[in-house]
Parts: C-alpha cells; sequence; structure tokens
C-alpha cells in the first residue's frame, strides 16, 4: 500500500463524518463566534468576553450539580428555587448580622445543602422518582422563599455582602474565579478519582453498580446534596452581585443548566457525559445569548433559536450512539 493509499483511507469521508460526529459542539461554537464576529465588531471585544463570563459563572454551579444527577440517570428541577431559597436566607442573615457577611455565605451554602440532601434522602431511600421529588422541591423552595422575604425582596443590605460576587482578583470577579476552579476540580473528580467511577457506574447500571459493591443510595444522595449545595453557592453570588434578595431569583435557572449538560452530550439515561462537555454547553448557550443581545434579537425569538439548538444537540447525540452500537 502506498503512503497516498494509507492518506486517502485516513482521511476517508468517513473519517470525517465520525470526526464531525465526535467535535460537533465545538464545531458548532466555532462557526457562533464566527458569525457574531463577523456581524459585530463589539463581540470580540476584551470587556464582551469578560461579560460571559461573568454572565455564565452563577448557571457555571448548577450546571455542574445537575451533571453529576444527570450522570446517575435523574433530573434536579429544584435548582433555581433553591437559588432564590439561599440567595432570600443569605440576604436575611447580612441584613441581621451587617458585620458578619461571611455568615451570610457560609448560610446560603448550608440551605442548599440541606434542600439538595432533602432530595437525596427521598430519591435514595424512599426511591421517589427524581422528576417528582424535585418537582416537589422546586415548590417547597420558592413558596419558603417568599416566607422568608414575607412576601418582598430584601434590601438595604450592607455594602460588604455586595464584595462578595463584585470583588476582582487579577481582573476577574470571584463568581469567575470561582466557576474556572470548580470546572477544573469537578473534571479531575469525575475522571480521576473512584467516586467519579462510582457516579457513571450507577447511571449506566444500578443493579451491576450494586452487584460490585457500589453503594448505590449513597451516591445517589451524594449528588443531589452537592447539586443543592452548589445552587446555595450560586444564589449568593447572584445576590450579591445585585446586593439584593428576590424570591424570583433563579427562576427558570434550571432549564439552562439542564439543556447545558445535554447539549453538552450528557445522556439523559446516564452513565455518559462529562464535565468539560457541560462546560463547553454552557458557554456555547451564553455566547448565543450574548451575541443575540447584542444584534439585539428580540428575547421571544432567542427562545425559538435556543430551543432548536437543544433539539438538535439531543438528535445528533441519538445519531452518534445508534452509530457507535
Amino acid at each position: 500500500m502506498t503512503i497516498t493509499q494509507d492518506t486517502t483511507r485516513r482521511f476517508s469521508a468517513k473519517w470525517l463524518q465520525d470526526l464531525a460526529v465526535r467535535y460537533a459542539m465545538v464545531i458548532v461554537m466555532v462557526l457562533i463566534i464566527s458569525f457574531f464576529l463577523y456581524r459585530s465588531a463589539r463581540f470580540g471585544t476584551v470587556d464582551n468576553v469578560v461579560t460571559i463570563l461573568i454572565a455564565a459563572a452563577p448557571f457555571a454551579l448548577i450546571a455542574l450539580g445537575q451533571t453529576l444527577v444527570i450522570l446517575t440517570g435523574g433530573i434536579d428541577l429544584s435548582v433555581g428555587s433553591i437559588i432564590a431559597l439561599s440567595a432570600m436566607s443569605g440576604a436575611l442573615t447580612a441584613k441581621t448580622f451587617p458585620d458578619r457577611v461571611w455568615l451570610a455565605l457560609l448560610v446560603a451554602v448550608a440551605v442548599g445543602l440541606i434542600a439538595g440532601s432533602i432530595n437525596g434522602l427521598v430519591v435514595s431511600i424512599i426511591n421517589v422518582p427524581p422528576f417528582i421529588a424535585t418537582l416537589g422541591m422546586l415548590t417547597l423552595a420558592s413558596g419558603l422563599a417568599f416566607v422568608v422575604g414575607g412576601g418582598a425582596p430584601i434590601n438595604g443590605l450592607p455594602a460588604a455582602y455586595g464584595q462578595i460576587a463584585n470583588t476582582e482578583i487579577f481582573g476577574l470577579t470571584i463568581p469567575v474565579i470561582l466557576m474556572i476552579v470548580s470546572i477544573v476540580g469537578f473534571g479531575i473528580l469525575m475522571k480521576r478519582t473512584a467516586y467519579g467511577m462510582r457516579v457513571y457506574a450507577v447511571g449506566g447500571n444500578r443493579l451491576a453498580a450494586e452487584i460490585a459493591g457500589v453503594k448505590t443510595g449513597r451516591i445517589l444522595f451524594s449528588v443531589y446534596a452537592i447539586s443543592g449545595a452548589l445552587a446555595g453557592l450560586s444564589g449568593i453570588m447572584l445576590s450579591s452581585r445585585v446586593i439584593s434578595g428576590s424570591p424570583n431569583l433563579g427562576q427558570g435557572y434550571e432549564l439552562d443548566a439542564i439543556a447545558a449538560v445535554v447539549i453538552g452530550g450528557a445522556s439523559l439515561l446516564g452513565g455518559r457525559g462529562t464535565i468539560w462537555g457541560t462546560a463547553l454547553g454552557l458557554l456555547l448557550i451564553q455566547t448565543l445569548n450574548n451575541g443575540l443581545d447584542i444584534l439585539t434579537v428580540p428575547a421571544y425569538w432567542q427562545d425559538v433559536i435556543k430551543g432548536m439548538l437543544i433539539v438538535t444537540a439531543v438528535a445528533v447525540d441519538v445519531w452518534a450512539s445508534k452509530r457507535r452500537v
């Protein structure tokens, strides 16, 4: 076989097709960025890139938690409401103890952790389907968010409360730094540790995982607890950014988080997906939102475009799965 024939086989149509399927989201990301760069000079500025990262940071935290949940074959619909409840709890704490802003951060994360732990207990011990369990928590946490504030936002917070999310280190705000650290940390956790392998095992085949000695109940509990804690952290960051607590904060955020995970290549059936894929899906959504805003595309058309992107991503994923089989 000549070198030319070997090269032709290596770069055949099938090889190119497989490569396009494998890196479909990367290709889409490059095309979207190229389009917006062509249409607007403002899109490629450093300030706009920072704006995209700041907008992505709160979503990144809940998307990471959602990734762990979806990898086990579950889903967490409650993270948006947990964000609101945690933000209201943190804001109330900051207003009550203005000299102890750090306590507001602890309270917000603790509230998220407790809510997530309740989800985990209901799913892992009582065996309530994740959709139903987290839907109930969505309603419960949303109602409690209004109870905490007496049905109104919490304003008049100390200036130090705003420093939690608005402080810059090396030109990046704390939420952006937290996002980067979290993506790297969870990426290593899921790929390099026994815990990550167990999460994938539970999502791939729970019965087989149990036979292999994996404590599936503990794994399920842990992923929902982690998801809740990250939602609590996201809540305090969002609240600190505007120096206010709103009972409507985080409304609908769970849908964008799920979209980021699915667009990133995770299977809703569990057992397949990566943290890096979720990060790419998240940045793709936020880049799309930012570019459409710059081009002044109406909000309802933005929803149409995002919906089409999600359906296309799932369709490509299903098609690629069939090809692998």
